[in-house]
């Protein structure tokens, strides 16, 4: 019990978090759980699928390649992850009549980013104990959720941009991997002295963005 706490502690926060920062129409509580729930069960499943085929059918990484590494991060894991988030924002909130202003875009993505990160923070804890909890609240989950906010920025846009809708989604789901890849790589070089020090400036950043685009979506609100 004291580990399933500690995987959804900063799952939780998160959504607290983000739900308080939408001001002026709150989102269906039922909605938002749907959101989460897919987030969880089909992006995993989603992923899980994908990952089966890259398994089977791509050759794999070289431990000590920073280029395999690279196309690793970016072309498989950050495109696998945050496609899996996508396609449930994309085909399940973004038509809701619910979504209804730009600043549901980031709530609804976070929401479904906060599900896959509490499965994927769960299994991580369940093996790695709370030493790995406590890393991850302060790494892994705050960075699905910047993730989240970016993807959603733009898919907030997107919903209300009429013909440009297939470009501003695209963007989101493209500037999600860039980080999440951008992540990701800086762990998986880790055989390099120092340098997973930039998965914290990628972290860093994200945040100070997701922040800014929050502000943006708060201050442009069609019910202030």
């Amino acid at each position: 019990m004291n580990l399933l706490l500690a995987a959804l502690a900063p799952v939780i926060t998160i959504i607290i978090y983000i739900y308080v920062k939408d001001k002026y129409e709150k989102e269906s509580i039922k909605l938002l759980f749907f959101n989460f729930l897919m987030g969880g069960v089909i992006s995993i499943l989603v992923s899980t699928v994908l990952y089966m085929f890259y398994n089977a059918y791509i050759p794999k990484a070289l431990p000590f390649s920073v280029q395999d590494q690279f196309v690793k991060a970016f072309f498989i894991v950050a495109c696998i992850e945050e496609f899996s988030k996508y396609i449930v924002v994309r085909y399940y909130a973004q038509p809701k009549k619910d979504f209804n202003e730009p600043f549901d875009g980031i709530i609804y993505a976070v929401m479904v980013s906060m599900g896959f990160a509490a499965v994927e923070n769960i299994m991580y804890v369940f093996n790695g104990g709370l030493e790995v909890a406590f890393l991850r609240a302060l790494t892994a989950v705050p960075a699905h959720a910047t993730f989240g906010v970016l993807m959603g920025y733009f898919m907030g846009i997107a919903k209300f941009s009429g013909k440009h809708r297939v470009k501003w989604n695209l963007v989101g789901l493209l500037l999600a991997i860039l980080f999440h890849g951008s992540y990701d790589f800086f762990l998986f070089i880790n055989f390099i002295p120092g340098i997973s020090a930039g998965a914290f400036v990628s972290l860093i950043i994200g945040v100070i963005l997701s922040k800014r685009a929050i502000k943006a979506h708060q201050k442009n609100s069609y019910f202030k």
